[in-house]
């Protein structure tokens, strides 16, 4: 199938071996040659645009595109000495920029990187201009075999896009380990990191492979890097300098053939500063630099990804999103991200009546409109409680799932630790006994 290509340059000259070009690969080339003519145009899944707009300035015309209800894509083609304009143009919203002069193999092979964003990827739903951009970011990571450091909130799915650099880099077919720092005690994590021989402390009745050997040829991932202790930072810091790891206990060093993606939800600058996390480390770390935006930053992606996981849980063919629902699905602020978007959406799952999900059935904690207020105040009243029940309930049963761990509850709850303390002390004021409901381990 063809694309579409919307091609905005007012020289002539410029223009025309790009069109021919682009002819030749197989797209489908509208020219226009001002901003305000191609915002009129609907042409153009992709659209490549000039920085030497005669109307408006590329970051004006970027701004207005994304308004538009079907952006699509939009790459900037800027001259060689306007780098913070390609930067600027970045950050208003375009995927991607070339700098003039550039040779034909690279715009197509810009424009096959972009159009595999349009494709469907398991596990990723990006609609939002800012998702794209990132993932277009991504897939030029992955084309290397440098060092990544992905930052972002907690819930953003940072583990996601390190599958992505993954599955999009010549290393897909190998292995690919995550490791969370912070769920392992520190006393134990230069072990699994580095693996052990038999006899190196109290406990190893054997030798045991680490998960930088299990990852040899394919991609590793610390999250929660910035929770690691200075002695085992110190130790990773070796191995990715020697390209090498030695057994906990052991002299042999084992050659490694890796590639090494970091995240962590902290800010490792600050933690630099403070003196808790080595600079030499980051540096070697933070080669490419990848950002998930919050997801009240990519507003486009909610309705998306809540699709994906109601087709994800569901267990009958019909279920849908009602009006009331999807707009309160957009208006809140997600300050639990994905993780959060996802526990709610298996909430409403289970408290919906017939094949549609409302905005009750969400059960957010926030005031959310009705769009048809029918009902008595009385009846408002019954169904606060009723909701305030169904949300006890749901508490209840994640506590049993992970044997009371409140921190991990919290996290499949999409909150807080301290949010969750508060939930627990309203329901034993409501008078439920926790230590019953769920075991003394609460």
């Amino acid at each position: 199938m063809q694309k579409d290509i919307l091609y905005v340059e007012p020289c002539e000259q410029n223009a025309q071996p790009i069109i021919d070009l682009l002819v030749e690969q197989g797209f489908n080339v509208t020219h226009v040659r001002t901003g305000r003519s191609a915002l009129l145009t609907a042409a153009g899944s992709i659209s490549l645009v000039s920085s030497n707009l005669p109307d408006m300035s590329i970051r004006e015309w970027i701004a207005c595109h994304q308004r538009k209800s079907a952006p699509g894509v939009a790459i900037a083609i800027v001259e060689q000495d306007q780098g913070i304009l390609a930067a600027e143009a970045m950050k208003a919203g375009a995927t991607d920029y070339l700098l003039r002069p550039f040779e034909a193999a690279q715009l197509v092979n810009l424009i096959r990187r972009v159009e595999a964003l349009e494709k469907p990827m398991a596990n990723i739903v990006a609609e939002s201009w800012r998702s794209k951009q990132v993932l277009q970011l991504a897939h030029r990571a992955a084309c290397t075999s440098a060092s990544v450091l992905i930052t972002g909130e907690s819930g953003t799915g940072k583990e996601v896009l390190a599958r992505y650099v993954h599955d999009q880099s010549p290393r897909a077919q190998q292995p690919f380990v995550a490791v969370n720092c912070a769920a392992i005690p520190e006393s134990m994590l230069e072990a699994v990191l580095f693996g052990h021989v038999k006899g190196a402390f109290t406990g190893a009745t054997g030798s045991q492979t680490g998960k930088f050997e299990e990852a040899n040829g394919g991609t590793i991932l610390l999250d929660e890097i910035g929770e690691m202790s200075p002695a085992v930072q110190a130790k990773l810091l070796r191995v990715l300098q020697e390209r090498e790891v030695e057994r906990v206990g052991s002299h042999k060093s084992i050659a490694l053939d890796i590639r090494v993606i970091a995240a962590t939800n902290k800010d490792l600058r600050q933690e630099v500063q403070k003196g808790t996390f080595r600079e030499d480390l980051y540096y070697r770390l933070d080669v490419l630099p990848l950002h998930w935006p919050p997801l009240r930053d990519r507003k486009d992606d909610i309705l998306p990804i809540s699709q994906f996981f109601i087709n994800k849980y569901k267990e009958q063919a019909n279920c849908y999103l009602s009006e009331d629902a999807r707009q309160a699905l957009s208006q809140y602020h997600w300050p639990g991200n994905i993780r959060e978007l996802e526990n709610v959406i298996q909430r409403a799952l289970v408290m919906r009546h017939g094949d549609y999900i409302t905005a009750h059935d969400l059960m957010l904690p926030i005031e959310i409109p009705c769009l048809n207020p029918v009902a008595s105040n009385e009846n408002q009243m019954g169904h606060v409680e009723v909701k305030k029940q169904a949300e006890f309930q749901f508490i209840l049963e994640k506590l049993r799932q992970f044997g009371g761990n409140r921190t991990k509850t919290a996290d499949a709850l999409g909150v807080s630790t301290r949010a969750l303390r508060y939930k627990l002390a309203a329901m034993r004021e409501q008078g439920i006994d926790l230590q019953s409901a769920i075991g003394s381990a609460a």
